[in-house]
């Protein structure tokens, strides 16, 4: 179909990102299912309609940083390995570390609870948008007006939270503010590790392989939500029961083939596909140069930490692990802005677009200025940019940054409950409280002075009017040719002279007025005091900067439905969405073909018995002897492990059932292809994937390797092997 249009016409097209949902972009909501076009879907394979899609919403949750999906009647959760990394962290020790071992519990008794995680089933959602934008006046200041949404958003959340007990309740904002939507969930605290494969095979490849395509891993996991007798959400208690869900979905074991249909519900993070060029260089030149910059710092001191001794390294290596991933994204994105020139061509289509309002009046009158608004937004931005970012910064720093948001906290107790910062009421603080004592479980001091030295010392590189007065005054003290001696002198005696040793020494704080505060001779205190005198009015400035760009994104949306008069698609932000693509591998360069299925073969090939690339030998057995039972793919002659598709996922998809036509499963989403990290920003056709663990190959190691025949037995499978 594309040959048909001239390059002008095609040029725009391809930078009109959502509009033209060309193939399979696009993340929809659930409500949006009929402005679809089903007829071609179901030609291509779809077996479904609308509401049978909007049924399985119940058996799709959110679970930690990623998704997952009952897959059986007893609340059996299938996610992935990385998704349930941090679970495994937490249950695990030197002595017992099911993240390198893995762990299968024989039966219902040997599940082991997971402390602070949670399972959300999503139960409504609705458009609030007049109650939400009824807080905010035309004569409100940026800053008012951000305030005054931010309060709102609180207050609907918390009534609707107060309705019943176990409910989690999101006011989200779709359109950048154009409509909102309240989400309302069921919240299930009593979660349980069902099984894990062992490292080398659920992080097969780690971080070398993270991103890329041909990928090799099993990255999955089982967990398991227990509710009360009457099927509600609650804490964790051992009369609880197997959560018997509404809907849980059927494992395929008919496998793909190239060109099959497949789609995924998912929570995908977060996108920004209706940006502007000015945010876009606003990106390029500023945001992901720094985060790259503090990743890096943060990898060097924590590697450096983790080497100490196993329990350290234990303890950090979920913390590295996010970090690393995240790092790669952002090297990914400035790469890929680059080789696709996004910003060129963002700019290029706004030109089309102020071309488009110089013909309408109306449209000129009321629109034309909003790109020269939005020009000016971030120019202010960016003239703290560099200072607020690095500041930022300090708040991975775990116990000033606890001792902080309990100042914070004794200050905002001072006015009423309506007037307070967003996040700081009575419900929020308690939950705020509760998650620290499993954040304390992984709490490593030296690790906290070593980040403070780091980070202060980037600071310390700035010039010297985008640097805090505190750390000026400190360098002023320096001895000459000692750089930095004075910020090791001062983290060291900040942190030895102060009472507090962990997160939960300064829980109390949370008790404490500021009045209270600021009689306590502590070095931390202080620090905190300092700290907010900091960073608090940037904190201004850019509640002021996101409530001028929320209104102006906003009127640029609408003035981009005037043009283009089409049903859009809002960007992800952490809510359900149907995605759909088929299996179809992709040109990632000149003369290289990448093919969509992965096997067992590969993961051999691979293998140099060093990690990440350390395969157990069971598993290398099962291979040379071609024991793959019934699991085979027959096009393949082995054991398929991963395999590539075209549907449109981020960050957060992560453990994202994989369906057929039919909404059976038939495999585990759990990354996206290096090639294509701007798909944050911009899908394409031809690179933007999918990698997805094929579900033959969890059947295959739930069987062959581990032997966990009673979760094989839970499991209600379907269909012939082709």
């Amino acid at each position: 179909m594309r040959a048909v249009f001239n390059f002008g016409v095609a040029l725009l097209l391809t930078i009109w990102l959502s509009i033209t949902a060309w193939a399979d972009e696009g993340m929809w909501l659930l409500d949006q299912l009929e402005t679809l076009n089903w007829k071609s879907l179901k030609k291509r394979g779809l077996h479904l309609d609308p509401s049978d899609v909007r049924r399985l919403k119940d058996a799709v949750v959110i679970i930690d940083g990623g998704t997952g999906a009952f897959v059986s009647a007893k609340g059996l959760v299938l996610t992935n390995h990385h998704v349930a990394y941090g679970a495994l962290q937490r249950v695990s020790s030197p002595d017992v570390n099911y993240l390198e071992e893995g762990f299968r519990a024989k039966n219902m008794s040997e599940e082991i609870p997971i402390p602070g995680y949670e399972v959300l089933v999503t139960r409504t959602f609705r458009d609030i948008t007049a109650e939400v934008r009824s807080a905010v006046r035309e004569d409100m200041s940026p800053a008012e007006r951000f305030k005054a949404l931010q309060n709102r958003k609180q207050e609907i959340e918390e009534r609707e939270e107060a309705k019943e007990e176990g409910l989690q309740a999101r006011v989200v904002e779709m359109y950048s503010g154009m409509t909102y939507y309240l989400f309302i969930y069921e919240r299930f605290q009593d979660v349980r590790l069902v099984y894990a494969p062992p490292r080398r095979i659920g992080d097969y490849g780690g971080d070398i392989d993270n991103w890329m395509w041909p990928r090799h891993a099993g990255d999955f996991a089982f967990l398991r939500v227990y509710a009360t007798k009457e099927g509600k959400p609650t804490l964790y208690s051992d009369t609880n029961v197997p959560y018997q869900p509404r809907v849980y979905l059927p494992i395929s074991t008919e496998g793909v083939k190239e060109g099959d249909f497949t789609f995924i519900l998912g929570y995908p993070g977060i996108t920004y596909r209706y940006r502007t060029s000015y945010s876009v260089d606003y990106h390029i030149n500023v945001n992901y140069p720094f985060q790259i910059e503090m990743f890096q710092t943060a990898i060097a001191v924590l590697e450096q930490e983790a080497r100490k001794d196993p329990q350290t390294a234990l303890s950090l290596s979920g913390f590295l692990k996010g970090l690393n991933n995240v790092l790669k994204k952002n090297q990914g994105m400035l790469d890929g802005f680059a080789r696709l020139n996004l910003l060129e061509k963002k700019r290029r289509f706004e030109t089309e677009f102020l071309r488009f309002l110089a013909g309408d009046a109306k449209l000129q009158e009321e629109y034309g200025t909003v790109l020269d608004e939005i020009r000016a937004a971030y120019d202010e931005l960016c003239t703290y940019a560099s200072r607020r970012n690095w500041l930022g910064s300090l708040r991975f720093v775990g116990l000033p940054n606890t001792v902080y948001s309990a100042y914070r906290y004794a200050i905002e107790k001072e006015k009423p409950e309506s007037e307070r910062e967003p996040g700081f009421s009575e419900k929020r603080i308690q939950e705020r409280l509760k998650r620290l004592e499993y954040r304390n479980r992984q709490y490593v001091r030296s690790a906290d002075v070593a980040l403070l030295k780091a980070f202060l010392k980037k600071m310390a590189q700035l010039p010297e009017d985008q640097r805090p007065e505190f750390l000026n005054a400190l360098l002023r003290q320096e001895a000459p040719g000692h750089p930095s001696s004075v910020i090791d002198a001062y983290v060291d005696s900040l942190f030895a002279n102060s009472r507090f040793k962990n997160l939960l020494d300064a829980a109390d704080l949370f008790r404490i007025s500021r009045a209270e505060f600021e009689t306590m001779n502590d070095p931390m205190i202080q620090f905190a005091h300092t700290y907010y005198q900091a960073i608090q009015p940037l904190e201004e400035k850019w509640k002021a900067f996101v409530g001028s760009i929320t209104r102006l994104r906003s009127q640029y949306l609408k003035a981009l439905f005037a043009w283009k008069g089409k049903h859009l698609y809002p960007d992800a932000n952490r809510t359900l969405r149907f995605t759909y693509g088929e299996v179809r591998g992709y040109r990632p360069r000149d003369a290289v073909i990448y093919l969509p299925k992965t096997r067992l073969a590969g993961v051999v090939e691979k293998h140099t018995g060093k990690a990440p690339f350390d395969a157990p030998v069971k598993l290398l057995d099962l291979f040379n002897r071609r024991d793959f039972g019934s699991y085979a793919d027959p096009e393949l002659g082995d054991i398929p492990v991963n395999f590539l598709h075209t549907t449109d996922i981020t960050g957060g998809n992560s453990g994202s059932p994989v369906l057929n036509g039919k909404g059976h499963l038939i495999g585990v989403a759990f990354d996206g292809n290096y090639e294509a990290m701007t798909s944050d920003y911009q899908f394409s056709d031809e690179l933007t994937r999918t990698i997805s663990v094929d579900v033959r190959y969890i059947l295959f190691l739930l069987d062959k390797f581990s032997g966990a025949t009673h979760i094989l037995n839970e499991l209600e499978r379907v269909g012939n092997p082709k």
